[in-house]
């Protein structure tokens, strides 16, 4: 018999076809991959798997017994048509298969198998059309065989139309009996003060195991695998940041004055991690720091004290923001806190692609001769004609916005730039360790004195229509008393055809947790609808989306921060970095259609000054949904670490950690960051521990091969441009 290695190829194994399919179905190419497709959970005969839970349009995998099979002929065409009717004792499901009358010999009354087909619907009912299947053999001869097979576990794994869950069962059997040995990740001593599994025996306990008892030691087993392996590479990527050289960034006389006219005190969170960042800045090797923090906890002001702290040498500062309104505001925000002492100095400078070109020539000369000290752009500062003089700090704001090949491009303009990631999404702890294990992680909390908060409530519209009217007079009357209103909407025209959602040409929005239907509001109805509406005579609305001009972009909200526009009617690209004191309101129609963190980042664009913010999330949701159940986490509380935990609970880590960041991070098989917290945290100890003894791992052979597999060459790549 052939051995196999986990780095064999399937088609050397189980031939081109059967590998081929593997291949489209889940991306599989070597022993390895198919390993790591683990089951996602187990049966056992004669448990049947309840029918009233199986939702339609899914691929399913079910343990039924068959009630009845008949066979007739079809009325409109020639042919037979055999219909099986299969329960799990309370509800039924139909199959239908056409032009296939032996199968009636198979599938008689009494007998129980695995089916495995698309959900549908026929006559009220649900309906497998041409389900793979198969029976087990009757308990009664499978004793005189092999007794304790009834009592074993049924491997149900995730499947396709094209590879079933049983198939899948006969192939991971024939590679595991053909299965040479295993380099194992995990050391003896390791494994034995953890009482965990070789990784042979995980495996096979896994796949096949012979008892229920055997399955949770062999997922721990392998969910430390994963850990283990995830810890170590982001833990081999910081030492390699380190062992870089770096531009030493000493502090200076223009922190000094900056810090001497500001017209408050720093915030402690702001002092703390400002002097994190001082430090680094004259270490040995280039940060690598995360700074998380509230809306509005003053992030912008410790990065722009960074940017100073660099320029003092020459160094140039790169600030990145994902779209062109963001990228205004953040410039002139710089340019108003360096004053008219430090910014002739600074020469703070914006880089857009919608400049024109006469304007995107003068930019790119400051750039590139070193007079700009502060850049502050879109991806037009990714683009190839953009060079800097001497780049020292690159400042990424909203970290999700951008992928790690945007983000090294910018880093690869200067020789081993330090890099500030800024992200107002408040980051749960296990997801820092497991996405961003590689950066250091700085946290503001602290707020800055004289805000005066935000009050949340949500309109359900469903049940409750005349609030809709209130919501609007409620706008009107923080108008009146002289204050500003936003109006956000999640589309930009809801009757157009594809009306979309992301609507911001420069940087896609995140991904937005739409319900169903398309949306009923957008950016032009709600716009018409306050044009006819009594209260807002002499109310001056304007519209904002990303796919205006920039410069009508960036004219509207000059004119909104002037006070000269009351309410603006606008999609998500509001949605960070919008700094306008006296808006007090902010309305969002169909919020139900955000996720958490898009919510609680909207609400931080009111209640940013000393007047009281008011937030109004309209819904048509029905109580107990999900989609409900996001809105009103955001109207309890606006504590943004609070909602990051609810946020993680109610997507999951899969939808959490996005697969932007690195495929690494995003294609966990066991590991879960919310319940395996404490495991992620004893795996980083281990990984430190080992490559504090054996930073080459030459003694953990095991440990760097599957580090290797685990990493194919784009992964490796992508870790390390984070």
């Amino acid at each position: 018999m052939s051995v196999y290695l986990l780095e064999s190829r399937l088609d050397g194994v189980l031939g081109g076809k059967t590998a081929g399919a593997l291949e489209r179905a889940f991306g599989m190419h070597t022993v390895g991959d198919l390993l790591s497709h683990y089951p996602r959970r187990y049966a056992r005969r004669g448990e049947l798997t309840p029918i009233d839970s199986l939702v339609v349009g899914e691929q399913v995998t079910i343990v039924a017994q068959v009630k009845s099979a008949n066979e007739r002929p079809m009325r409109q065409r020639r042919g037979s048509l055999l219909e099986v009717v299969i329960t799990d004792g309370r509800g039924e499901v139909q199959l239908t298969f056409f032009n296939q009358s032996w199968r009636i010999r198979d599938l008689i009354p009494g007998r129980q198998g695995v089916f495995s087909g698309k959900v549908g619907e026929y006559r009220n009912g649900k309906q497998f059309a041409h389900p793979d299947y198969e029976l087990f053999e009757d308990v009664d001869a499978a004793r005189l065989t092999a007794e304790a097979q009834v009592h074993e576990p049924i491997p149900i794994y995730p499947a396709t139309s094209t590879v079933a869950s049983w198939q899948f069962t006969k192939i991971v059997a024939l590679v595991l009996d053909g299965l040479g040995d295993i380099e194992d990740p995990l050391t003896e001593d390791l494994r034995t003060r953890h009482g965990l599994l070789d990784a042979r025996t995980a495996l096979e306990r896994i796949h096949r195991p012979q008892d229920e008892q055997q399955i949770p030691v062999a997922v721990r087993t392998l969910r430390m695998h994963e850990a283990l392996i995830l810890q170590t590479a982001l833990l081999q990527q910081r030492q390699a940041v380190r062992a870089m050289s770096a531009t030493r960034r000493e502090a200076g006389d223009l922190l000094e004055r900056f810090d001497a006219a500001l017209p408050f005190a720093l915030t402690p969170d702001q002092s703390a991690v400002g002097e994190q960042i001082a430090r680094d800045l004259v270490g040995a090797w280039p940060m690598n720091r995360l700074v998380q923090g509230e809306v509005g906890s003053g992030k912008t002001l410790v990065a722009l004290r960074a940017m100073l702290q660099v320029a003092q040498s020459g160094g140039q500062s790169a600030l990145i923001a994902p779209t062109e309104v963001l990228a205004a505001q953040h410039l002139r925000s710089i340019a108003r806190m360096l004053g008219p002492d430090l910014a002739p100095l600074i020469m703070p400078t914006l880089l857009t692609g919608q400049l024109t070109a006469a304007e995107r020539r003068k930019a790119a000369l400051r750039v590139a001769s070193g007079q700009a000290l502060i850049v502050v752009g879109t991806h037009a500062l990714l683009s190839d004609s953009t060079t800097f003089a001497d780049l020292g700090l690159v400042v990424v704001d909203e970290q999700h916005r951008f992928g790690v090949e945007q983000r090294e491009t910018l880093r690869a303009k200067g020789t081993a730039p330090h890099a500030l990631v800024l992200t107002a999404t408040p980051i749960p702890r296990t997801v820092a360790m497991t996405v961003f294990g590689d950066l250091d992680v700085s946290t503001i909390r602290s707020m800055p004195a004289g805000r005066a908060g935000i009050q949340s409530f949500v309109a359900p519209v469903a049940e409750k229509p005349a609030w809709f009217a209130r919501v609007w007079d409620r706008v009107a009357e923080e108008v009146t008393a002289g204050h500003q209103a936003f109006v956000v909407c999640p589309a930009i025209d809801a009757e157009a055809s594809g009306a979309s959602q992301n609507d911001d040409v420069e940087a896609p929005e995140p991904v937005v947790v739409g319900e169903g239907a398309k949306a009923r509001w957008g950016v032009v109805q709600a716009a018409a609808l306050l044009s006819r509406h009594p209260a807002f005579d002499g109310i001056r609305v304007a519209i904002l989306h990303g796919r205006m001009p920039g410069e009508e972009k960036d004219a509207v909200m000059r004119s909104y921060a002037a006070g000269e526009i009351d309410v603006l009617v606008a999609t998500t690209v509001i949605e960070v970095g919008v700094d306008v004191p006296n808006a007090s309101t902010m309305v969002i129609l169909e919020a139900d259609r955000f996720g958490v963190s898009q919510l609680h980042q909207l609400r931080g664009r009111v209640g940013r000054g000393s007047v009281p913010g008011l937030c109004l999330l309209v819904t048509e949701s029905e109580p107990g949904t999900p989609a409900r159940e996001r809105v009103e986490a955001i109207a309890r509380t606006a504590d943004g670490f609070e909602l990051a935990e609810v946020d993680l609970e109610l997507r999951g880590e899969g939808d959490v950690l996005g697969d932007a960041q690195s495929g690494v991070r995003s294609s966990l098989r066991l590991l879960r960051v919310v319940k395996d917290a404490d495991l992620i945290a004893l795996a980083r100890e281990e990984a430190e521990t080992i490559l504090e003894d054996d930073a080459g791992l030459r003694r953990h052979a095991g440990l760097a091969r599957a580090i290797e597999r685990r990493l194919d060459a784009a992964e490796r790549a992508a870790l390390a441009k984070n």
